[in-house]
């Protein structure tokens, strides 16, 4: 049996979590509200304050599936009761942003300013000029974002130059000169 499957999802007070034909899931919380329809041979069942998901057989796809709907779930109800916040850095001389409007206007060392327009269900702040922050209630939406903004300037290896992710290890390569002698 799947661990993380059988673990049940607690619901908060402020969520409500509707369950309709076809596994067709829709939560509501103060952040917002997201659904999506989940396999139909798969059980999702409400139980006072707690979702349990339970699988038909142990087929491969089914044991697959199991642990997969219940993450999906249990985001989407931290989603809307919390929300998910991913934080870039920008490292460089004269690497810079701004959320102008419903823009990110990005300096990355290229001749022209890049303009990213801000997707509907996503927030973009800035802290200073160097700290990008995206958050919104739904994790692959904010990732994909984030991931896209990442891929305007990747961290070059020899400089550490570039869009990265807030704590992440660069490991610099060695340049020219070391191998001469």
């Amino acid at each position: 049996m799947s661990r993380i499957g059988k673990k049940p999802i607690e619901i908060p007070s402020n969520v409500d979590v509707q369950i309709g034909e076809n596994n067709h899931v829709t939560v509501k919380g103060p952040k917002g509200q997201l659904s999506a329809t989940f396999n139909p041979n798969l059980k999702i069942i409400k139980e006072d304050n707690l979702i349990k998901i339970e699988r038909p057989n142990d087929e491969s796809f089914m044991r697959a599936i199991h642990g997969t709907t219940r993450a999906l779930l249990a985001n989407m109800v931290k989603g809307v009761s919390e929300g998910f916040t991913v934080e870039l850095e920008i490292v460089g001389i004269g690497y810079r942003g701004q959320v102008k409007g419903k823009v990110l206007e990005l300096q990355l060392g290229y001749s022209h300013p890049i303009e990213y327009p801000i997707p509907e269900d996503i927030q973009i702040t800035m802290e200073g000029n160097t700290v990008i922050k995206v958050s919104g209630i739904d994790k692959q939406k904010v990732g994909q974002v984030a991931a896209e903004i990442r891929d305007f300037r990747k961290p070059d290896p020899y400089k550490g130059k570039g869009v990265r992710y807030k704590g992440e290890q660069i490991k610099l390569k060695a340049g020219k000169s070391v191998g001469k002698k």
